[in-house]
């Protein structure tokens, strides 16, 4: 996966609409669309797609440290309203999109520095106007889970 550097690299309103919200996030996955330019500056990474399921990979790193020196809330929340939110994408139908309408996200520990996670959102409901997930961020060797989140998206049917 590459981010967009720039706003031209990103796709057109026509491309996102032309294709379903699965096979876009796919095509992030392979390469074809460029992923967010978030993803570069917060250092993760879309790593597993599939119907109802988006997972990312990600490390934080000194840049992403509050004043204390521990990860920022934000970057958890940022990791979770992703996999979530792309986790409702995969059932957008061609010709809508989606936003996120609200998140909540609780830390159950700190992520030590240079600690690979895993973010994983899982769809609760898609329906015509909202999708619903919740999500998880846990360590990606030892599977200790750091933060939980829930979401809920509008779902807008275009043209």
């Amino acid at each position: 996966m590459f981010a967009a550097q720039s706003l031209s690299e990103l796709p057109d309103k026509e491309t996102v609409l032309s294709m379903s919200g699965l096979e876009f996030m796919q095509g992030i996955l392979e390469g074809r669309i460029p992923g967010p330019p978030i993803s570069t500056l917060l250092n993760y990474h879309l790593d597993h797609v599939e119907p109802g399921k988006v997972s990312f990979r990600g490390t934080p790193g000194f840049a992403h440290t509050n004043p204390m020196g521990g990860v920022h809330g934000g970057w958890y929340g940022t990791l979770l309203d992703s996999c979530m939110a792309c986790a409702v994408m995969t059932m957008v139908p061609k010709g809508s999109i989606y936003t996120t309408l609200e998140y909540k996200v609780n830390l159950t520990r700190a992520i030590p520095l240079e600690t690979e996670i895993i973010a994983t959102g899982i769809i609760d409901h898609a329906g015509r106007s909202t999708g619903i997930a919740h999500g998880e961020i846990r360590g990606a060797t030892d599977g200790k889970l750091y933060a939980t989140g829930s979401t809920t998206c509008l779902i807008m049917q275009v043209g």
